[in-house]
């Protein structure tokens, strides 16, 4: 597994970590988890767009086939 720092603003970092003792995970797996997440969701909005797109206009693409 790779590693990456970042620098964040003191009142970001302070916000993160009572973020994460709310949620009783270190500051590091929140991120992590929050990554994996934002990651995931290029692609979920990608297919939920090319799916409405595609039953929007099957009556035309039915009709040019």
């Amino acid at each position: 597994m790779a590693s990456i720092t970042v620098t964040i603003p003191d009142e970001q970092l302070q916000k993160l970590q009572q973020l994460a003792q709310e949620s009783q995970v270190s500051p590091e797996d929140l991120l992590r988890a929050n990554i994996e997440e934002w990651l995931a969701r290029p692609q979920d909005e990608f297919t939920q767009a090319a799916s409405y797109v595609l039953k929007k206009n099957a009556e035309l693409y039915r009709r040019l086939a």
